[in-house]
């Protein structure tokens, strides 16, 4: 699922500082191995977990997103919060945030404190993220729009607790030495710090895949993104893993992982090819998840893909898959 697709769901209504929040009573270890018949197959032992550990709370912070489960919770997004918590979600993120009326933003804030849902990510620069060189040229026309978009984030941010906001660095500058376009995406993003850094929010910058869903983007990889928040040296500036989109890219996931740790505040998830929930695809997301918790991450993953399957049944097919992931080892 692309992230237009999102902004297009965002706009319709229907549908990012190293993390250190702890989650509140969420077991260190896995719960009593559901036994089943032997070759019974990965679905069948998903929806078996699923069906035995529903509504106990995931040991990660999980973020469905508005939408994901709409057949099973209606459209109404207080009662699709209501929906998560039941399941077992510790919070929410939503692209789309920033477009809402403050009514509704407001409202979707009051929800996620009464269920103890954390508010993960929103796109904060939706008018300099796509189709523009906005980072990469040092056109003064771009940096103004980029910090007013900023300081609409800052109020967005109060009003749903949020802490992390993504920020896209724009399409590459054909005509221009990659070093020069880098020099560039720094000062605008020291220039963003230092609007975020006296409310204690952070940017967190995403690399997206040009091979399949955004070619033509400045930032593509983990360790070009590392670089960059190094430069900028700023606790409201830091990485956002998509673990997706990195999958594409460059792969060796868990060692770019630790190698950029210092920098990671928020990890994202979807599986490969297809963009849809873990065990769909390629990536083996209980080792990931697993390696995560072993390092002590307490930070929100965003399910930032589709339902491989349609209805509630595929919505339930969604909550299973994440129970067979979040049974790692501890």
């Amino acid at each position: 699922m692309q992230r237009r697709h999102f902004m297009k769901l965002a706009a319709g209504s229907a549908w990012l500082a190293a993390p250190a929040v702890a989650l509140a009573a969420v077991p260190s270890a896995v719960a009593a191995p559901v036994v089943l018949p032997a070759g019974a197959g990965l679905a069948a032992e998903a929806a078996a977990l699923g069906r035995a550990r529903r509504g106990e709370r995931f040991r990660l912070a999980y973020a469905p997103h508005f939408g994901m489960f709409q057949q099973s919770a209606g459209p109404d997004p207080v009662d699709q919060i209501k929906f998560m918590a039941d399941e077992g979600f510790s919070a929410l993120e939503d692209n789309g945030m920033a477009g809402r009326p403050v009514a509704e933003q407001e409202r979707i804030g009051a929800a996620l404190a009464e269920h103890g849902l954390r508010m993960g990510v929103f796109v904060a620069n939706f008018g300099t993220a796509f189709g523009k060189r906005s980072f990469t040229t040092g056109d003064p026309a771009h940096l103004e729009s980029f910090l007013a978009d900023l300081e609409v984030a800052v109020e967005v941010a109060k009003r749903v607790n949020a802490t992390w906001m993504t920020v896209v660095l724009g399409d590459l500058e054909p005509r221009l030495e990659l070093e020069y376009q880098t020099a560039h995406a720094v000062e605008m993003l020291k220039r963003g710090a230092a609007l975020f850094e006296p409310h204690g929010l952070v940017m967190v910058i995403e690399a997206l895949n040009p091979w399949r869903d955004h070619p033509g983007m400045f930032l593509t990889r983990i360790p070009q993104a590392y670089a960059i928040c190094k430069a900028v040296g700023s606790p409201a500036v830091k990485v956002l893993d998509d673990l997706y989109h990195q999958q594409i890219t460059e792969g060796n996931l868990i060692p770019n992982l630790d190698l950029a740790w210092d920098e990671i505040a928020y990890v994202q998830i979807g599986d490969n090819p297809g963009r849809n929930e873990p065990t769909t695809g390629e990536i083996n997301y209980r080792n990931v998840f697993g390696h995560l918790h072993r390092k002590g991450y307490t930070g929100i993953l965003g399910m930032e893909h589709g339902n491989s399957r349609p209805g509630v049944e595929g919505e339930r097919a969604v909550i299973d898959a994440y129970r067979w992931c979040d049974a790692f080892e501890a």
